[in-house]
């Protein structure tokens, strides 16, 4: 089959792409390349800041359209795939919808639904958005604000989900929360989980318990507090700072995505996310090397994929005070099991994460629209 890919996160596509080629499909990558990540691409379309820089983006997206026509599936990259206003993205959908045979929407950013679904008070009992009944610290904070979040709610945007929504031929969803966000409305909903290319991470042996334990932490500033790796970043300071003869952090901040791959490799332990169901790209990155995970990984998430033996990532939650030290705490006087835990997240990621078995539920999704003209 013939794939374009329309926009990206943290390599998702790319890698997705990738495996469907060795696998005998054409695959297509357009993106801006996940910003300073620098993800690979096989065609870029970046937006530079200011009115000149939105318009030659405009004009480039322009000269790129007919080249974006006779795909089997096209799979976009959230209801916001393009950096345009929210008209010009429904105009660039419809005009994909028409000349393509079918339209996927790959879940795996914040959107309208997504942000409804956090402030239901039902779907999630905690999110980025909201921890219980009361507002996240993410929402009284500068990076809220600045990344003006409320818009997700604005009429505009309303419009582009409620037309996205109902016109996709399903949805992708690559974590549980998007799945659940997304299962009571497009009847084609598969939750596909995050591709990672195991063949190329292989994983550092860890053959006895290591003498100083190293956490790893990457830094996005403009994402710290809705991914709760402050706290994460503030707890790992404090245990640090009680048992520096045991251990240590090791920080690293926006650097492409494949320096950081690298750079990672020498650690044990990478602090990933707080307020998540789902471990994410970046632990199962860390993992598939065999660091162990400080992420998100609630019953939901192992019940959805049917995991009952193998749970080795470690879950922090918000909801319990002095969580996150007490699980810090707990892997620096368990030394003695990072071997095991480390060989179990290798082990994890190969099955339930490899870009084969992900790329396969991708092609499994696609051959169900046969019946509607592929």
């Amino acid at each position: 089959m013939r794939f374009l890919f329309m926009g990206d996160a943290s390599n998702l596509h790319n890698t997705l792409a990738r495996e469907l080629r060795r696998q005998g499909h054409e695959a297509v990558v357009v993106s801006g390349g996940s910003a300073w990540m620098d993800t690979g691409r096989d065609i870029t379309l970046r937006r530079k800041p200011g009115k000149w820089g939105g318009a030659c983006y405009l004009a480039r997206l322009l000269t790129l359209l007919p080249r974006m026509r006779g795909y089997d599936v096209v799979e976009i990259a959230g209801q916001v795939f393009l950096s345009l206003r929210p008209e010009k993205i429904k105009w660039v959908f419809d005009y994909l919808k028409r000349h393509n045979k079918h339209v996927i929407l790959s879940a795996l950013a914040t959107d309208h639904n997504y942000y409804k679904a956090c402030h239901d008070g039902h779907t999630f009992r905690y999110s980025d958005y909201m921890i219980g009944d009361k507002p996240s610290p993410y929402v009284n904070s500068d990076e809220y604000r600045a990344q003006q979040q409320d818009n997700w709610d604005a009429p505009a945007m309303r419009d582009l989900s409620q037309h996205i929504t109902t016109q996709v031929d399903g949805v992708a969803a690559c974590l549980w929360e998007y799945y659940v966000t997304y299962r009571p409305l497009v009847e084609r909903t598969v939750h596909t989980g995050i591709p990672i290319d195991t063949d190329a991470l292989t994983m550092r042996p860890l053959e006895a318990e290591p003498e100083k334990l190293k956490f790893f932490l990457g830094l996005q500033r403009d994402r710290m507090v809705v991914k709760g790796t402050d706290r994460l970043f503030e707890a790992a300071k404090r245990v640090v700072d009680r048992y520096p003869e045991q251990c240590e952090l090791k920080v690293v901040e926006n650097v492409p995505y494949d320096e950081y791959v690298r750079l990672m490799r020498d650690s044990h332990v990478i602090l990933d996310q707080l307020y998540s169901y789902t471990p994410a790209t970046n632990a199962l990155l860390g993992m598939a090397q065999g660091l162990v995970a400080v992420s998100g990984a609630e019953p939901e998430y192992y019940d959805m994929i049917g995991e009952c033996d193998n749970c080795p990532i470690i879950n922090v939650s918000p909801l319990i005070e002095g969580d996150i030290d007490a699980k810090l705490e707990w892997l620096v006087a368990q030394k003695s099991h990072l071997p095991d835990l480390a060989r179990a997240s290798r082990d994890f990621v190969v099955k339930h994460n490899s870009a084969s078995i992900v790329a396969q539920k991708h092609l499994e999704l696609a051959s169900s629209l046969k019946g509607d003209g592929i």
